[in-house]
């Protein structure tokens, strides 16, 4: 019986530590707004996914705007098999046709979202599922993007159907949502002038709106630990122009290009700080705002 009292008593005084160490950190980020991109490769889990509701429920409890967008390939590429769509890629982008568009809505603006919503809401926080069609929060128009054939060389226009990019973020209704203590979560589809939708990329999306509130913060949850040096280490911290240069040189290659890319675009649009962690790590969002070392690559001006 003792060695129990013993026992609880150490943990308390660890749990009591681990609080006081936070403190600090708690402090520096309340009221500042805080942009997850909730990547469809760490969702897939149900304990990695109800450890993440519970992260942005204590950031909303601690005084922080935590804002979600989250992507869903893994999961619009399972629908559409399911109901017999091919997905056909070109230069390794998803083509989307009229049909497909409207999949990619069902199924990111649905099925996606409103799970991420009611997980959110179990931790006894109000999350509110969106798109950016509401509010006319965001205006797309069709993506222009050019492909270079390894074997030929020769440089062409891809036509990737109804795959936009963002022109235009009016942050009216996240400002009324942030007032109302609700948390945005957000799907990456847009309405253009044209009439048509448009599905955009899940992290130029989650740039876009940051950028658009000068975001303290943009974490970006993927399957790494963050940027990797030459030897395979994870670098902690880097400029713009450091990160610029590690493209130039080869050390970030491959998927973690764009990535990069995406992250430094945020940052001159006006986010002050964007993180690319590993979202299969549990908490990994407390980990990250919330200790001395944080749990990721954080990019920085």
């Amino acid at each position: 019986m003792a060695d129990q009292q013993h026992d609880h008593s150490e943990d308390s005084q660890k749990q009591a530590k681990l609080l006081s160490q936070a403190l600090p950190f708690m402090q520096r980020y309340e009221d500042c707004t805080i942009v997850v991109k909730y990547g469809g490769n760490a969702m897939g889990d149900a304990e990695l996914g109800q450890a993440f509701a519970r992260d942005v429920a204590l950031l909303k409890q601690s005084g922080v705007n935590p804002i979600v967008v989250h992507g869903g390939g893994p999961q619009i590429g399972r629908m559409l098999s399911e109901m017999g769509i091919e997905s056909k890629f070109e230069g390794g982008l998803r083509v989307t046709d009229e049909r497909t568009v409207e999949i990619v809505e069902m199924v990111l603006a649905g099925s996606i979202n409103k799970d991420i919503v009611a997980m959110i809401n179990a931790e006894g926080e109000w999350a509110i599922g969106l798109c950016g069609k509401d509010g006319n929060m965001v205006f797309a128009e069709k993506a222009h993007k050019t492909f270079v054939d390894p074997d030929s060389n020769i440089e062409r226009i891809l036509d990737l159907g109804f795959v936009g990019d963002i022109v235009e973020v009016d942050r009216t209704l996240l400002d009324l949502l942030a007032k109302s203590e609700m948390i945005p979560v957000i799907a990456p589809v847009a309405p253009g002038r044209d009439g048509h939708t448009y599905n955009i990329n899940a992290d130029t999306f989650a740039g876009a709106i940051a950028g658009a509130l000068n975001a303290t913060r943009l974490l970006f949850l993927t399957d790494v630990p963050g940027v990797l040096d030459a030897d395979g280490n994870l670098i902690k911290q880097l400029t713009v122009d450091e990160a610029k240069a590690l493209i130039a040189d080869g050390t970030v290659s491959g998927g973690m290009i764009p990535k990069v890319e995406t992250c430094i675009h945020a940052i001159e649009a006006g986010v002050e700080g964007v993180v690319i962690l590993n979202g299969k790590t549990a908490h990994a969002v407390l980990l990250e705002l919330y200790t001395k070392h944080g749990a990721g690559t954080l990019i920085v001006r």
